[in-house]
């Protein structure tokens, strides 16, 4: 289930990249899951990784104008 969640977060992140919103992200999402899944723990570890990244680059963009 964290996996998923993870997956949902890391498609989430994609598709803000490009700001088109849509099936994409998703897709790519859901493609994280697979991936994750078959590296393990590893993959559900940078998979969080990569979502926590992103979320404190965000963060440190807005304190910063």
């Amino acid at each position: 289930m964290i996996g998923k969640i993870i997956g949902a977060l890391v498609g989430r992140e994609i598709d803000r990249r490009d700001g088109k919103g849509g099936a994409k992200g998703a897709l790519l999402g859901a493609a994280a899951v697979g991936a994750m899944r078959r590296l393990g723990p590893l993959g559900l570890a940078l998979g969080g990784a990569y979502v926590a990244k992103k979320a404190l680059d965000r963060r440190k963009e807005r304190s910063n104008p």
